[in-house]
């Protein structure tokens, strides 16, 4: 079998510098890399400009683009949910693809039940600069009194990995046909926990990263026979890239693509939505609801780190400090710097016109205000 493959997507809503390579064939900011470069020494990378996604996962966000063209939803106020989100990928795809479709008239809302995964969901979500991200860290359970209040929920649920072998050892290690029985029992109960939350007419997407037919075209099947749905037939679109078909799906192999192994499939809701309740994202305590320009502190102003890395940044509200290499990545090292000639003050440090993240420049030096989460532990 073949290495693994090394693949990124562009922002296309901060230009598309990075990295470049051969087209994902179904992701239009996708791109094949031919070697795999040093992510976290480059400043872009952190300056959210890309992000680093196996390109067989980029087929999930091609679905999610196929349904919102096809399906005939509202060309406003469209509501996703992203169910298990973590690490980030498919939202930041999501959200792309929203924003292309919508402008800003959309609400995604990214969910990881594990708070450590879910710190590093908010924190990729952060870089990716999009203030329609709502970040939560809920059990899929929760969001049941939310009831018809999603248009589409993607669901990329826990499953026993197959399609992980070749890129993750402890993957093989941790197989059994234990884990498969164990896997298609939990990922009936999330799809079941979360039902009531999609509205009907909805779609849910579902995906994993195995190839059990029983984690993936029978759940499907289980979902829209016990929950209520229509399942929308897959159509033959890149067979010649090698995505193959199921029964009901969509089947991606490492080592027949370039990228890692996937399974997608969808279908429409079609059980009847019981009245809504008057419930709100709020009611959920996310970790992130759009982005904050920074807050006070007595009398002093502060401004928010990521807002230097938000969509919406306005380049006019503090001076901009265009940095070499070696400067960008003192700051992301949280390294304290002299820049002469700055501003007292906020300045934002940047890097090939990209924003990282504001310094405060007291005179002799400036104090980096990265957050400490988010600094480069290697030495640079």
């Amino acid at each position: 079998m073949s290495e693994a493959s090394v693949s990124i997507r562009f922002n296309p809503f901060k230009g598309s510098d990075g990295p470049k390579g051969q087209a994902v064939p179904w992701n239009p900011h996708g791109q094949l890399l031919s070697e795999r470069p040093s992510f976290t020494l480059d400043p872009l990378f952190h300056a959210g400009c890309y992000y680093v996604q196996d390109s067989s996962a980029m087929y999930v966000g091609h679905i999610f683009r196929k349904i919102v063209d096809s399906m005939g939803f509202a060309r406003s106020g469209l509501k996703v949910l992203d169910l298990c989100a973590a690490p980030g990928g498919k939202t930041t795809d999501i959200a792309c693809s929203l924003r292309e479709r919508l402008g800003s008239d959309f609400l995604l809302v990214s969910n990881e039940v594990m708070k450590a995964r879910a710190a590093i969901l908010s924190d990729n979500v952060a870089l990716w600069g999009d203030p329609n991200i709502a970040v939560c860290s809920c059990d899929p359970s929760a969001f049941a009194q939310l009831e018809g209040f999603f248009d589409i929920i993607v669901a990329d649920v826990p499953c026993s990995g197959e399609g992980m072998f070749r890129k993750d050892p402890r993957a093989v290690q941790e197989w059994s046909p234990e884990v498969v029985e164990l896997c298609c029992a939990r990922q009936k109960r999330i799809l079941a926990d979360m039902w009531p939350c999609l509205k009907e007419g909805g779609v849910l997407i579902y995906s994993t990263c195995t190839y059990e037919s029983c984690e993936n075209d029978d759940n499907l099947l289980w979902a829209a026979q016990t929950l209520g749905g229509d399942i929308i037939p897959p159509e033959d679109e890149f067979s010649s890239f090698g995505v193959e078909l199921t029964q009901y799906g969509y089947l991606l192999k490492a080592g027949v693509v370039p990228g890692e192994g996937q399974w997608v499939g969808a279908l429409v809701k079609t059980s009847a939505q019981r009245e809504k309740k008057h419930c709100s994202i709020e009611t959920l305590r996310p970790l992130r609801y759009g982005i904050e320009k920074g807050s006070f502190k007595g009398k002093d102003f502060i401004p928010n780190p990521d807002y230097a890395l938000s969509i919406d940044f306005d380049r006019t509200a503090y001076p901009l400090i265009e940095v070499d290499l070696p400067t960008a990545l003192k700051f992301l090292h949280r390294d304290s710097f002299a820049i002469p000639g700055a501003a007292l003050g906020y300045n934002v440090i940047c890097y090939l016109g990209h924003p990282l993240g504001f310094v405060k420049n007291i005179g002799q030096r400036c104090n980096n205000l990265l957050p400490k989460g988010r600094r480069i532990l290697m030495n640079v």
